[in-house]
């Protein structure tokens, strides 16, 4: 390691704002005043690498990163999950009839029941996912399309909302919420059954809260305040486009979960960083001091209101029930990281250390001569 310093000791000899006289004119002298700082005198340390220094840091990570990457890749295949596409595009899938006819525009919906098997029972809590497919979220002015000081409930903008909710800034009244995401907001319903060994459906009770972020839910959105009749609160908006209600009809039986706060809702404004992504739909709960699986082997019915058309942009849908470990859900992708930077890291060592083997002697013997 080398470190330099530096002896600042003439520093106070200069006077700031010292000036020069040329002729009968008088110039200010510009040069910044001869102090450590300005004059990049401070003390300063740098290292210098060395194959004592740099091998070992490279075998280190390695060895490190290799293994907890193998240990996150085990644990996210160990998680069970089950997929189902119900898109409707070949002409076999009972869906198929709902995404050739239905569109933005119908005003009845369209209902198909896909028939599945689960092989493997999910013995703890399930995650029901809703997913999308060539859906690109992560376009810059769709990004852009929303008004947040509205989203939070500030009366300003419910009834002048943001320009960047353009071309879905307003009809003949406000629109609220406002902006493409909203107007696009995921509005398929899904239902599941299980079929008993006699024939009879039971549903599976489906939870619809707890499934947004805690500061989405109490910070980043909120109703107007004013007046717990969000009918009064809302009068004076109108609808987004491609809604079949107001915002305040999205859950009128629970005020907690109605307006702006929707979970639903919520879930969906927070936008995908990929074309293929997946949000959370329903958590399905293991009942306490219950022994049995919370979703037995067996066969099921996925009941599917087709009220989301995909055709206009090639998409598809598809449903997942996941079940979750210490590291969340199932993602291949942090244990591939860490194995691939660990795996680079031990080869670089590994390079290093044979071009140091061989040529390392050499140089110090040139150095030395």
């Amino acid at each position: 390691m080398m470190a330099s310093s530096y002896n600042a000791k003439e520093e106070d000899r200069h006077q700031p704002g010292a000036t020069g006289h040329v002729g009968s004119g008088t110039m200010t002298n510009k040069m910044p005043d001869n102090t450590a700082f300005k004059q990049q005198r401070l003390p300063a340390w740098q290292p210098i690498l060395t194959a004592g220094t740099v091998l070992p840091a490279f075998f280190v990570i390695g060895l490190l990163f290799i293994p907890i990457g193998v240990g996150l890749f085990v644990t996210s295949n160990n998680i069970k999950e089950f997929e189902i596409d119900y898109t409707g595009v070949d002409m076999s899938s009972p869906c198929y009839s709902c995404s050739q006819s239905y569109s933005w525009n119908n005003t009845k919906s369209c209902t198909c029941s896909v028939p599945f098997s689960l092989d493997q029972p999910f013995e703890s809590n399930v995650f029901m996912y809703y997913g999308l497919s060539n859906f690109y979220q992560n376009h810059r002015r769709y990004v852009k399309s929303r008004d947040d000081s509205q989203l939070n409930g500030d009366k300003t903008s419910l009834q002048s909302p943001s320009k960047e909710c353009e071309p879905y800034r307003s009809s003949d009244k406000p629109i609220a919420p406002c902006g493409a995401i909203a107007n696009s907001l995921f509005n398929d319903t899904l239902e599941l059954y299980y079929i008993d060994p006699n024939g009879s459906r039971t549903a599976i009770p489906l939870v619809k809260k707890g499934i947004a972020w805690w500061t989405d839910k109490h910070v980043k959105f909120r109703n107007p305040s004013g007046n717990n009749n969000l009918t009064v609160v809302f009068q004076g908006t109108s609808k987004p486009v491609n809604w079949r209600k107001p915002v305040f009809e999205l859950d009128p039986s629970d005020s907690d979960n109605n307006g702006f706060i929707n979970e639903d809702f919520i879930v969906w404004m927070r936008t995908a960083a990929l074309p293929t992504f997946r949000k959370l739909y329903r958590i399905i709960q293991k009942k306490p001091n219950n022994m049995t699986p919370t979703l037995p082997r067996g066969e099921y019915i996925l009941e599917v209101t087709y009220n989301y058309p995909v055709r206009s942009f090639d998409g598809r849908k598809r449903m997942i029930l996941s079940a979750i470990s210490w590291m969340g859900g199932k993602n291949p992708f942090l244990g591939i990281a860490y194995i691939t930077v660990g795996s680079v890291c031990f080869c670089l060592g590994l390079v290093l250390l044979s071009i140091h083997y061989r040529y390392g002697k050499r140089n110090s013997a040139d150095i030395s001569s």
